[in-house]
């Protein structure tokens, strides 16, 4: 039986970008860090997220039917680090704002609303498919990575 260490270290070594899933439950903003995110389509325009099982996000999810992907600029590790409830006893102020309704975060790099359309439970996680609503960018800063457990930031060579 492969270690789970094992597997997890594999894992780490794609580097991704970081992101931080939002929702609407209840009227309260909630969000959670994750790397585990992709596009799905072109035509119609999909994405795809997947939520552990044990998250508190997911029922939030399941129940009010939209999300938004917010992929993080370098100068929000901070955010990550919140939403992933590394940072529970600092004050991180955390700015919320709409994007078609759907609750994202004010800075990133590239926000994305989305309608949950599909569904499926895979092994501990959910994976949701979410219909794009709309999209916002932000051009003007660099993104936030993260490879082999450590946050990164991108060094541009010129050629």
């Amino acid at each position: 039986m492969m270690d789970d260490r094992l597997f997890r270290n594999a894992m780490g070594k794609f580097a991704t970008g970081v992101t931080v899933i939002t929702t609407e439950h209840d009227k309260q903003e909630h969000g959670m860090t994750a790397n585990a995110f992709m596009s799905v389509s072109l035509e119609p325009k999909l994405v795809v997220i997947s939520i552990g099982e044990k998250a508190r996000c997911l029922p939030k999810i399941k129940e009010s039917g939209i999300f938004g992907v917010n992929i993080l600029a370098e100068d929000q590790q901070d955010y990550s680090m919140v939403f992933a409830g590394q940072k529970k006893d600092e004050v991180v102020e955390v700015t919320f704002e709409r994007l078609a309704g759907v609750p994202v975060l004010q800075g990133a790099i590239a926000q994305i609303s989305c309608d949950v359309v599909s569904e499926y439970v895979e092994g501990d996680h959910t994976l949701f498919i979410g219909k794009v609503r709309d999209i916002k960018l932000d051009d003007s800063k660099e993104p936030l990575l993260f490879y082999a457990g450590k946050y990164r930031s991108l060094e541009t060579i010129t050629v």
